[in-house]
């Protein structure tokens, strides 16, 4: 089945737009897609300390894979598959910010137990955002929406109440 896009429209917080994405943008949404769409850190529990620093390596490496792909983009940095690139990697920055601040936080800058909390709050948080934009790269890409374990209950629309308005408000 060869499909083409021939014009899509992305839906983000706040705003939507039409795009009409290249052969490029197409097959980078793709492997962008698939390449995510085995990473336990945006669809399974984490239940120990252990497994906090497992999702932290992961998301890194996430983050780095995402950068790969904004390079191979460099000649289309104005397109909506870059801006959804930069959309993702904006939300690890803050959380990998928000981790790091609980950190510091504590005595010694060590985790303590009452980090899991905010932590698992924060990535929770950060999965939705990661799925929504994943949403998004999968209509640039041609393709079905990205499938989360039902345990995740993600809703199809974005939780505006996460994010500031344009003018500095939140929802």
């Amino acid at each position: 089945m060869n499909r083409r896009v021939t014009g899509a429209t992305i839906n983000l917080p706040f705003i939507s737009f039409a795009v009409e994405p290249e052969d490029l943008e197409q097959k980078v949404a793709r492997e962008v897609i698939v390449r995510l769409a085995d990473k336990r850190v945006l669809t399974a529990f984490e239940c120990c300390d252990d497994c906090v620093e497992r999702a932290i390596a992961s998301l890194m490496e996430i983050r780095s894979m995402l950068v790969n792909k904004q390079v191979e983009l460099s000649g289309h940095a104005d397109g909506g598959l870059f801006l959804l690139l930069e959309l993702m990697l904006e939300g690890i920055r803050q959380f990998f910010t928000f981790v790091e601040r609980l950190q510091s936080s504590r005595q010694g800058g060590r985790r303590d137990r009452r980090d899991l909390q905010p932590y698992f709050d924060a990535l929770t948080m950060l999965r939705g955002h990661m799925y929504q934009c994943r949403n998004q790269i999968a209509v640039i890409a041609g393709m079905e929406k990205p499938a989360v374990p039902k345990s995740m209950c993600y809703e199809d629309a974005w939780q505006l109440e996460s994010y500031e308005k344009p003018n500095g408000n939140r929802e």
